[in-house]
């Protein structure tokens, strides 16, 4: 069984495979194991909410990459990957959350079978999805394996976008592009946020210029006021009100190819400081947008950053951005590069980035964040969304 709308080509998911031995051999791993569901997706094409039980994909030496998971799971492998069927790899359902049964045993058994079970094998330590019981149980498991730590392995593998995922990430967008525009368009006073966030995701469901929209790894997060010096609050069922502000930090999604942005809505006169805030997250966006081009540094963009807003009364002591790309729960940065000091990564053509110049405040928040593209000529914006506050009186 094969996909019937493949994500992308055979060659490009060889073109992966080949990229991520490359990096398996520089850092001397025989084998591979990726519990993260963005990794696997990216390196095979699986794509299924079932990362809340064990699941991984492992990368030997040779030979296409083995799905393996919950055994009821598999079925939705050979949908999606583009493996050959004896390499998608089912276990047991009395596995399946039993405390006296780790599933990680049945990997041993796969991982002993395939003959890599001696050797350096490669684990996402740092992972949401790669808990402290499966580590303990594959190095009971399999002692004979020299087990290392290949966290992010495979994420700078898919630091360089192809033009097929540039292609999803401008489809997604234009889809935040949409959501932005709507709720520029029916917020008003008094309107239950509820209402409003159900709307936004309706409305990124939808999606834009003819192409459908996926699921956000992250959702809405839209605080008000004081709830809005916090970051990541969500949202309740109270009313839009007058004079209060509220940014909604949103992505649109295609083929879980994530475009985050925010932007802050006032419903009615807008605060002086709120004016001078926006005033210089403007024009720290431009300074920053004008110099990211290949070969500028990461941390080069944060302190171009942090000087305009600083010339400007303002500071910010958070990163101001981060890669993005295909990404699941319960984030939608790739974990690779930041936008900050010390960061000494060089910018490409292909790399994708969320700009992130949000500014918390005694009284509130504002959000007024770009997405962009590295190109040869410099940086594209993803989205169409006009820069600045969203003022309705």
């Amino acid at each position: 069984m094969t996909h019937p709308n493949p994500a992308f080509a055979p060659a490009e998911y060889t073109d992966r495979l080949a990229r991520v031995r490359a990096a398996m051999d520089r850092a001397g791993l025989g084998c591979l194991f990726i519990t993260d569901p963005s990794n696997m997706g990216w390196l095979t094409g699986y794509d299924g909410w079932s990362f809340y039980v064990h699941q991984g994909v492992l990368v030997g030496p040779e030979g296409p990459p083995r799905w393996w998971g919950r055994g009821m799971d598999a079925a939705g492998a050979l949908r999606t990957a583009w493996m050959p069927d004896d390499h998608i790899h089912g276990y047991d359902d009395s596995f399946v959350q039993n405390p006296i049964k780790h599933a990680m045993l049945d990997l041993c058994s796969l991982l002993r079978a395939c003959g890599w079970d001696t050797g350096r094998l490669g684990v996402e330590k740092d992972n949401y999805y790669f808990t402290a019981a499966a580590y303990e149980t594959i190095l009971t498991g399999v002692p004979q394996a020299e087990t290392v730590d290949a966290t992010g392995l495979v994420n700078w593998c898919r630091a360089i976008k192809s033009e097929t995922e540039i292609t999803y990430l401008r489809r997604a967008g234009a889809i935040v592009t949409r959501m932005h525009a709507h709720i520029a368009e029916v917020a008003e006073v008094g309107m239950r946020k509820n209402d409003l966030v159900a709307q936004i995701m309706a409305t990124g469901i939808e999606g834009a210029d003819g192409h459908w929209g996926d699921y956000p790894a992250i959702v809405p997060m839209a605080p008000s006021g004081r709830d809005a010096t916090a970051p990541h609050l969500t949202w309740d069922d109270s009313p839009l009100s007058r004079g209060i502000p509220t940014f909604f930090e949103i992505a649109g999604a295609y083929r879980r190819y994530q475009c985050p942005q925010s932007r802050t809505l006032f419903l009615g006169q807008v605060p002086d400081t709120y004016l001078r805030a926006e005033e210089a997250v403007n024009a720290a966006t431009v300074a920053v947008i004008a110099m990211a081009q290949p070969g500028i540094r990461c941390e080069d963009l944060a302190r171009v950053f942090n000087g305009t807003l600083a010339s400007h009364g303002f500071h910010k002591d958070s990163r101001v951005g981060y890669s993005i790309g295909m990404s699941y729960p319960p984030d939608w940065g790739e974990r690779t590069m930041s936008l900050r000091a010390g960061d000494t990564t060089a910018l490409q053509t292909g790399m994708t980035f969320h700009f992130m110049p949000a500014l918390w405040l005694d009284d509130g928040g504002i959000e007024i964040t770009e997405p962009i593209l590295i190109t040869d000529q410099g940086a594209e914006r993803l989205c169409a969304t006009p820069p600045g506050l969203i003022v309705k009186s």
